[in-house]
């Protein structure tokens, strides 16, 4: 076929012959368009981080918000389109009441992931409706044996467990440096700090909007609620990425210069 998703990206209960489902595609790719969202699962805890874009000088930069308390013991960090992520906040907060409301206990991590995951699969089964643009991080630390939990949601309902994942346009470069961490000894304070050297290190001021960090923890700090990092540890993050970033340039500059070196010998 001269055009394979002609025909087939008009609704999202269409299959293309190669068993592509383009809407759930089209959904990544606003998720890639948006700043990056990373999630570290530390030995006492979750850390989720986000670059916020301020994409308007005049914009109230806390007037919005990409992470949000979901239940006492969880929160959501949303990567793609902000209107799409609140419905799935919402959505998240009305499942932790209810089954508060119906066990009298608070919502495990397990079923709350899987019944966003499952809200989100049902908007890519019916051809009047289209996919959720997001992919969510979930943090959850509750009181089962998994203590400290961190889920991905994407797009297309799957929903699974990590010790460390990233979404957005840096979401590559992030998962590269993520893996180099060890899981089973970083604390929620280091977390933090890593994830703002990620981001700092990942932003290009000269092609990029200018951003805002953002951080979030459900730690032993916290008493296991979720809740934004104190403003003193997220100073100290932000110092972090900064000088992070600050490095890296140098290094870059040096690479550069031995590379001139070489060339005129």
């Amino acid at each position: 076929m001269a055009s394979v998703g002609v025909g087939y990206d008009l609704g999202a209960s269409t299959y293309s012959p190669a068993g592509r489902v383009f809407q759930v595609e089209y959904a990544g790719k606003a998720v890639d368009n948006s700043g990056t969202v990373i999630g570290i699962r530390c030995q006492d805890g979750v850390v989720l981080g986000v670059e916020k874009l301020i994409r308007n000088k005049m914009l109230v930069t806390n007037s919005y918000r990409r992470i949000f308390t979901t239940s006492m013991s969880s929160g959501l960090a949303i990567g793609g389109l902000l209107p799409d992520g609140r419905q799935l906040v919402n959505r998240a907060r009305d499942e932790a009441s209810s089954y508060k409301t119906n066990f009298g206990i608070a919502i495990p991590g397990k079923v709350l992931s899987q019944r966003i995951a499952m809200y989100v699969h049902a908007y890519t089964e019916y051809w009047h409706l289209r996919p959720f643009g997001v992919s969510s991080l979930l943090g959850v630390y509750d009181d089962s044996d998994l203590g400290a939990q961190l889920y991905m949601i994407e797009p297309s309902g799957e929903c699974l467990r990590y010790f460390g994942i990233a979404v957005g346009k840096g979401s590559q470069q992030a998962r590269v440096q993520l893996e180099k961490l060890n899981f089973d000894t970083i604390t929620a304070k280091e977390g933090a700090i890593k994830i703002a050297e990620i981001i700092y290190q990942l932003h290009d001021e000269v092609k990029d909007k200018p951003f805002e960090l953002e951080l979030s923890w459900i730690c032993d700090a916290s008493n296991k609620k979720h809740q934004f990092v104190p403003k003193e540890l997220l100073d100290e993050a932000i110092a972090a990425g900064k000088k992070a970033a600050e490095d890296d340039d140098s290094e870059d500059e040096d690479d550069d210069d031995d590379a001139n070196m070489n060339d005129n010998q």
